[in-house]
């Protein structure tokens, strides 16, 4: 199987605009999602993010510290998966409860293959899996 990530983009305001019963709601589908990638072993780690930051540019003795949102997107969260190959890892995207609710109207999934090998010098990455 090869490694992917999805990368999930949402608006950068804080307020998600739910109800305390539709955000709990939100969260049990999230729970599920992440209790069915574990079962089906396609489920390497995912995490929240939160809405701050900076970003750094730049080079050595030169860095600047940049506002980190420049537009009204951010990415909120990752899913780092295990999928057979692209077209797997996309419909494991489209499950993803993040583009069911109203608040993640503007929601968009990032699902990018993950490059475990230098193909030029043969270097390997560190995958952080067994």
């Amino acid at each position: 199987m090869k490694q992917f990530m999805l990368l999930i983009h949402n608006e950068i305001d804080k307020d998600h605009g739910m109800s305390p019963e539709k955000y709990t709601e939100f969260l049990n589908a999230c729970r599920t999602y992440i209790e069915g990638l574990m079962k089906n072993g396609n489920l390497l780690s995912a995490q929240p993010l939160l809405r701050e930051g900076t970003i750094i540019s730049g080079k050595p003795g030169a860095f600047k510290d940049g506002p980190f949102v420049e537009s009204k997107e951010v990415i909120v969260g990752y899913y780092h998966i295990l999928a057979n190959d692209l077209d797997e890892a996309i419909a494991i995207a489209k499950q993803n409860p993040e583009l069911a609710y109203k608040h993640t109207v503007n929601a968009r999934i990032q699902v990018r293959p993950i490059k475990g090998v230098e193909e030029k010098t043969n270097f390997n990455y560190p995958s952080g899996t067994k």
